[in-house]
């Protein structure tokens, strides 16, 4: 009876690690379809609001976790701001007042540019990979798409803005399809939704990303991926102060 139990504690003990690591593996796959080991785009997003909208365009760059550059391209009020990710610091740089700003951590939670998106999401400061434990807690189809339906709780040393995320990674090709933010209370914030799944960058992606707010009925963001390409030549060097205030 005893190595009965033995045994049995033994597979599920096994079941739950190796859920955990193929979870973390899903995970891990669908981060790095989507950021390559370098990556450049441009991008349109479109803030909608119950009375107005406005349209925001951008050109990003990127290198593993640890750097990203983003600059403003339109409309002409912003044109020229750009924000830097370098490692543990985060910079903007507005040429209208020629002033540069190092962003606390305390702003990763504010929105970005007015819009759904948090200064975190744009600048990647935490890493849905190493700052979360995850679980596939159940199977779905969204958007026609058989998808593993994955929990992800920071760990507990982890600086992350959310309380819990659930995101929804298609079983062929780790397409991030749905992803659900929670607050530290458990409460829904937002919800984000891919769409428009096309190849792009040799990669197949979803290319409008839907950000629905969970309180403010009628408002969403919507980012349309114009051109991405991944695994371009990047040096460290390029995420620099110098080249915020240079870069075109």
């Amino acid at each position: 009876m005893y190595k009965k139990v033995l045994i049995l504690t033994t597979v599920l003990l096994f079941s739950v690690l190796v859920s955990a690591q193929n979870a973390t593996e899903i995970i891990k796959k669908a981060n790095d379809k989507e950021r390559g080991i370098t990556n450049k785009g441009t991008m349109t997003m479109t803030i909608v609001r119950p009375t107005w909208q406005r349209t925001v365009k951008f050109k990003t760059w990127g290198k593993g976790r640890d750097f990203s550059l983003t600059l403003i391209t339109y409309p002409a009020k912003e044109k020229g701001q750009t924000f830097l990710k370098r490692k543990n610091e985060l910079w903007n740089w507005n040429p209208t007042i020629s002033r540069m700003i190092k962003l606390p951590p305390s702003m990763m939670s504010q929105a970005w540019m007015g819009s759904d998106y948090t200064n975190d999401d744009i600048l990647k400061e935490s890493s849905i990979v190493v700052d979360y434990t995850h679980k596939i807690i159940g199977s779905e189809k969204v958007s026609g798409y058989e998808c593993h339906k994955i929990e992800m709780i920071p760990k507990e040393e982890a600086a992350v803005v959310w309380g819990k995320l659930i995101k929804w990674v298609s079983k062929k090709d780790y397409l991030q399809l749905k992803s659900v933010y929670y607050d530290e209370d458990g409460y829904v914030v937002k919800t984000e939704i891919g769409r428009d799944v096309k190849k792009m960058g040799g990669r197949l992606l979803p290319t409008k990303i839907e950000i629905l707010p969970e309180d403010e009925p009628g408002n969403k963001t919507l980012v349309i991926i114009n051109n991405i390409e991944f695994d371009v030549p990047m040096k460290e060097t390029f995420f620099s102060q110098q080249m915020m205030k240079r870069v075109r």
